[in-house]
């Protein structure tokens, strides 16, 4: 069965609980691996690479953290793969040595991963939030912050 990457994992779940909680302060790393259970070793790589992908940004300073860079509607669950994706391949070499491997296994490889980022691109970190509210996994703020458009 085809898996997404712990880091690619652990980057969703980090940047849903940002959208529950980056507000109105933004949301420290080991505040998301208490919350997760995500190691912070992970973590701490997963959410630089999303600043600079340009899905969340960094705040410093003794109440820094990260909040998001957009409004979650206009975040996919394909924008935070892709940034993630991206700084992986660059620390990977290609993995096709045969032409067989290379023109015919590779192309069929990326088809199936562009069918699966079209998937993802369909669901925004909004989407994501409602569903965890359905689920019960978070409660939706009592102070009215959490609106819908």
């Amino acid at each position: 069965m085809l898996h997404l990457p712990k880091k690619m994992l652990y980057a969703l779940e980090a940047v849903v609980d940002i959208a529950f909680t980056a507000r109105p302060a933004p949301v420290q790393s080991k505040e998301i691996t208490k919350r997760q259970g995500i190691p912070l070793r992970y973590l701490e790589q997963v959410m630089q690479q999303l600043v600079h992908g340009g899905i969340l940004k960094g705040v410093r300073g003794p109440r820094g953290g990260y909040r998001l860079a957009r409004e979650r509607r206009r975040i996919t669950a394909g924008d935070v793969i892709r940034v993630i994706s991206a700084a992986e391949a660059e620390e990977e070499a290609q993995i096709f040595t045969s032409d067989i491997g290379r023109n015919v296994v590779g192309p069929l490889w990326n088809e199936a991963q562009a069918c699966l980022l079209a998937e993802l691109d369909s669901v925004t970190l909004e989407d994501l939030c409602r569903r965890a509210i359905e689920k019960g996994e978070v409660e939706a703020p009592s102070d009215g912050s959490y609106f819908e458009i």
